[in-house]
């Protein structure tokens, strides 16, 4: 039976995704909150980067894939319009759902679409999409390779993926540091705001056993992305790759 890792624990690949749903089932409702907690509002800066550097333009198509609750999709609304195309996509239903209901709070109705879907199998045509972006989502795939193929498919002719995501910290006195943070103070966290202590000690194995910045350009350039690179943020902290379709 093959097996893969879930955090720093070896399970076998049919229940990872189980698993990794049952996390996000747990902490949907106070997932915002967490995220601001965690990363002392960092995570806004972050994202607001991302979609800053997109490139991306009134009128196009963007599949915002582990769209969450919704962060990255308002900020791409802006910039494509009424004109556009936002498809938020998520596997797990319950972050989806309050993705959902927070940006119908917001009005942010006319060019958005949403779709509970597995990033490994995406159920959308070749050639679809100008950009595709994933945000703090791609860790918790099993099989990274796949997703990377099936965004690469999706995407037309030029067009790029953006992933933000967890990566090695790129300052090695810091890392001690970060790793008191990682293991003590995010569990502790998790159990006194979201009533949850080991789905975030789950969260913070899981960066650990994440790529690192030049591991995932060359995932990313294995699946046929070219003109690859990356971007450290807050000392590596956070890493935003970019790629293109040829």
């Amino acid at each position: 039976m093959s097996s893969t890792h879930f955090g720093f624990e070896d399970v076998p690949v049919e229940e990872k995704a189980r698993r990794v749903a049952a996390v996000f089932d747990s902490v949907a409702s106070r997932y915002d909150l967490m995220n601001d907690l965690m990363s002392l509002g960092l995570h806004r800066l972050w994202k607001r980067y991302a979609i800053g550097v997109s490139g991306v333009r009134a009128g196009q198509s963007v599949l915002d894939l582990a769209g969450g609750t919704g962060d990255l999709a308002a900020l791409i609304a802006r910039r494509v319009g009424e004109a556009g195309l936002i498809v938020v996509a998520d596997i797990n239903r319950a972050m989806l759902e309050v993705g959902r209901e927070r940006l119908d709070d917001r009005g942010l109705v006319g060019s958005l679409r949403y779709a509970q879907a597995d990033a490994e199998r995406l159920p959308f045509a070749d050639n679809r999409f100008d950009c595709v972006t994933m945000a703090f989502g791609l860790r918790n795939v099993t099989h990274k390779e796949r997703a990377l193929e099936s965004i690469l498919r999706v995407l037309r002719p030029g067009g790029r993926l953006l992933v933000l995501e967890f990566s090695q910290v790129s300052v090695p006195a810091l890392r001690p540091l970060y790793d008191l943070y990682s293991f003590r103070v995010l569990p502790l966290l998790g159990r006194l705001v979201a009533r949850d202590a080991e789905s975030y000690r789950y969260l913070a194995e899981s960066i650990r056993m994440h790529p690192d910045q030049e591991g995932l350009k060359g995932m990313m350039e294995a699946a046929g992305f070219v003109q690859c690179d990356y971007v450290n943020l807050t000392a590596g902290v956070v890493a935003l790759h970019r790629g293109w379709k040829p």
